[in-house]
């Protein structure tokens, strides 16, 4: 599965090197062994394999479980690091991620929740700050600009426009523990909302 993984890797993001121009900016930032919540900005279905070309290592990120129904599809899925969570199921999805993060393996969870349009950063979830929390681990936010210009909600066909990808320095959690601080989930998620504007202005500054 990570044979796999890697050579999928090469393909998807080496593709984004040579058709949209990608530049990435502060991967030495992303920790290179142990779990941590990978937080990127969202403005296109193009935002999850592109956040894999922060790191070497095995990014992993949840779909919902009918994915899984076909079994060669599913494999396929799990081999590009994607794990099945039930979303009727209201908690699944946390378990999981926990799960996940409990063998030392990185989490993409996007903060803004569903796909945004335009330049603004507000109105974060705090699930990604419940994680970190909870498991006493960083978030790594990074900003991704020019995917929504390549590939946006109800295109089919991409443009062939400039990507780049903007790494921040990995935000701690100041409480950890089974009892998670409320508090301090708040308090993180209102840093990596300001951390997320910055970097996605940062990588919006790359992209003409």
């Amino acid at each position: 599965m990570r044979a796999l993984y890697q050579l999928a890797r090469v393909v998807l993001v080496g593709g984004c090197y040579v058709l949209f121009g990608l530049k990435v900016r502060h991967r030495e930032l992303v920790p290179p062994r142990g779990g941590f919540v990978l937080t990127p900005t969202h403005r296109s279905i193009m935002d999850t394999f592109v956040s894999g070309s922060v790191t070497r290592r095995r990014v992993r990120f949840m779909g919902k479980k009918s994915l899984w129904a076909n079994p060669v599809f599913g494999w396929l899925l799990t081999a590009l690091g994607g794990f099945p969570v039930n979303r009727d199921a209201g908690t699944a999805a946390v378990k999981a991620a926990l799960e996940v993060l409990e063998d030392g393996e990185p989490v993409v969870v996007f903060p803004e929740g569903t796909r945004r349009t335009g330049s603004r950063i507000e109105d974060l979830h705090q699930g990604a700050a419940y994680l970190a929390v909870k498991r006493g681990i960083p978030l790594v936010p990074i900003g991704i600009a020019g995917t929504e210009e390549v590939l946006s909600r109800g295109r089919t066909i991409p443009r062939l426009k400039r990507i780049a990808v903007v790494v921040g320095p990995p935000i701690h959690p100041r409480t950890t523990g089974h009892f998670v601080d409320r508090d301090e989930v708040r308090r993180l998620t209102a840093v990596l909302e300001t951390e997320l504007q910055r970097l996605f202005d940062e990588a919006g500054a790359l992209v003409p």
